[in-house]
């Protein structure tokens, strides 16, 4: 999708119709479009609290996301609004914006916690809206926040415990944004200021005790310090008074609080400056086509009845995308092989040479868009292809060869034979003449270029298929002895035998040529995956420390905190994690 194109307006991407949440085709035909990676942003809150102002003013625009400034929530299911990106031309930012939470129209909550887990599987920055400060009230209404894992799985087998620990999550969890909207505390702690992101620090503190009570304090504050290491919080004062909010989307900057805009822009400059590419487990950059796999993946999975799986799903995009990969690279294995072989080619090795480094190239396009091929299966596919057409091409080397010299014999020799036909050669001394001219026209073939390596084959089948002719010319040919001809007999066996042990010869050339030129391709996959592999090995080494880096982070604060149980708990993940690093996968391409 170019930068200069996007939507006028925001579109329902996922629709939630009588507690049945569907994709819209048109939203996903949208993404489809998007060749450039994305950059995502959803945000989830309580029904009227303001998020779709936000979200219009990420858009650069007033109007589009509908704000329902009234008791009655106006956004259904997620809606969707693909923007160019302000700082990055080459990203596009998607917003989207979900149903208010809590609705007291809906009656069933069922799909509000289904609402908030497809955000947070979507997004790259999740923002989360609500009103006022951060009280206990708004912990419990953020109770979605707990259920993420009884909603979301990572793998698609769990552990041996049954229990997938928080590292599995955090590797693909987006970054979260706390926006507290009419705030009206100033920010201080024991008479000293403090930012906002303190405030957020601060409220997210734990409580001793080991009653029910404090349970339910620690819970939501456990989670969210868990499954979002990069937190980032936003106070917001009131817009404008009570009766103008209904026209907040009418109203100028100058009509509104100065406080509030010069938060609101505050807001807008750390989600286009910090807000990441969506990217999936393994570096994998989301694009429209990508986002829109997960999309159907996801919605998918909620409504059989399943729990959406994130490994599912990237297994699900590397099938299409490796699929789509093989079809790229034997493209441009064809377009370069139409480009650079002529047949025939004057050797078998002549025409490996070329198939092998257009080869060589096909498997380093499948390489770079392809991923998680699972036991090599796409690139096996991939690789049986390119044999195929190694075959083919020689097979069809073969005949072009074999064509072009059935047509050359028959221009030079076709004077002798009509010269035999006359009984040119049917006299004394006819013989001698006879094998001095097929001497002169098989130097005439051999100097004709491109015949290709059926050339000598094509020639011996000639001459012995005339083997009648020529012997019949030396049975008549009077001025030859008996001993002569028998002699001219044996000369001539001993040619045809030394040609056929040159053939045999040539034939186990080309059949050594053959293997080396197989065992050359899987070296060649084999060396390419191996590097792609190394790759990717670097690449989740670097995802696990940085996971590793947060949890030891988070540990430290809970033993400054005094939690030893809960740092128990995350001493068993970090040592999991650990384990995870140092064990190395192996190439079982074969």
């Amino acid at each position: 999708m170019a930068s200069a194109i996007h939507m006028p307006e925001p579109l329902c991407l996922i629709e939630n119709t009588n507690g049945r949440l569907v994709a819209n085709p048109k939203a996903l035909t949208i993404l489809s479009a998007i060749t450039q990676p994305v950059v995502v942003v959803a945000i989830v809150g309580l029904y009227r609290t303001g998020k779709s102002y936000l979200m219009n003013k990420l858009a650069g625009k007033n109007k589009g996301f509908s704000l329902g400034s009234t008791v009655q929530s106006h956004t259904k299911g997620i809606w969707m609004w693909c923007v160019p990106h302000s700082r990055r031309p080459n990203r596009t930012l998607v917003l989207l914006d979900t149903e208010g939470l809590g609705d007291v129209e809906k009656g069933d909550n069922q799909n509000d916690s289904w609402i908030f887990a497809l955000a947070i599987l979507l997004s790259s920055t999740f923002v989360y809206n609500s009103m006022g400060t951060i009280t206990q009230q708004a912990m419990d209404q953020l109770h979605y926040v707990t259920e993420l894992t009884d909603r979301i799985r990572a793998k698609s087998s769990p552990e041996e415990d049954g229990v997938e620990d928080s590292a599995d999550f955090v590797s693909f969890f987006p970054d979260f944004v706390w926006t507290l909207r009419d705030f009206s505390l100033d920010l201080e702690t024991d008479g000293q200021c403090i930012t906002p992101d303190e405030y957020l620090e601060n409220s997210l503190k734990l409580k001793k005790g080991t009653s029910e009570k404090d349970k339910m304090f620690n819970l939501p504050r456990l989670c969210i310090r868990k499954f979002f290491p990069n937190k980032k919080c936003f106070i917001f004062d009131r817009p404008t008074q009570r009766k103008q909010l209904s026209r907040l989307e009418e109203l100028r900057d100058d009509e509104l609080d100065s406080e509030f805009v010069h938060q609101a822009a505050l807001f807008c400059a750390y989600i286009f400056s910090n807000s990441k590419t969506k990217t999936l487990s393994g570096g994998i950059k989301v694009n429209g086509p990508r986002l829109e796999t997960l999309v159907l993946t996801y919605v998918s999975a909620i409504s059989s009845g399943d729990l959406p799986c994130m490994e599912n799903a990237v297994l699900a995009l590397a099938e299409i995308e490796n699929s789509a990969a093989v079809q790229k690279a034997i493209a441009h294995y064809d377009q370069q092989m139409d480009q650079k072989v002529q047949l025939p080619t004057e050797t078998l090795q002549e025409l490996l040479d070329l198939h092998g480094a257009c080869e060589r190239e096909a498997i380093t396009v499948f390489m770079k868009n392809s991923f998680k091929d699972v036991d090599q299966v796409f690139q096996k596919k991939l690789a049986a292809q390119l044999n195929k057409k190694r075959d083919d091409f020689c097979k069809q080397n073969l005949k072009e060869s074999s064509d072009r010299c059935k047509a050359l014999l028959k221009d030079i020799f076709t004077p002798l034979e009509e010269g035999v036909k006359q009984g040119v050669y049917s006299k004394p001394g006819g013989y001698r003449l006879f094998m001095e001219k097929i001497q002169e026209l098989k130097k005439q073939y051999d100097q004709e270029p491109r015949k290709g390596i059926q050339a000598e084959e094509v020639l011996q089948e000639y001459l012995k298929s005339k083997e009648s002719v020529t012997d019949a010319i030396l049975q008549t040919d009077q001025t030859l002895s008996e001993k002569e001809k028998l002699i001219e007999v044996e000369r001539a066996k001993a040619e045809a035998a030394q040609a056929a042990t040159k053939m045999l010869e040539e034939m186990q050339i080309k059949n050594q040529q053959m293997m080396e030129q197989k065992e050359k391709s899987h070296q060649e996959h084999v060396r390419q995956l191996t590097e792609k592999m190394e790759n990717d090995r670097a690449q989740l080494q670097e995802e696990q420390e940085r996971t590793l880096s947060l949890k030891l982070e988070e540990q430290a604060r809970l033993l400054n905190e005094g939690f030893r149980n809960e740092n128990k708990q995350l001493q068993n993940e970090i040592q999991k994690l650990q384990q995870k690093m140092e064990e190395r996968p192996s190439c079982v391409l074969s």
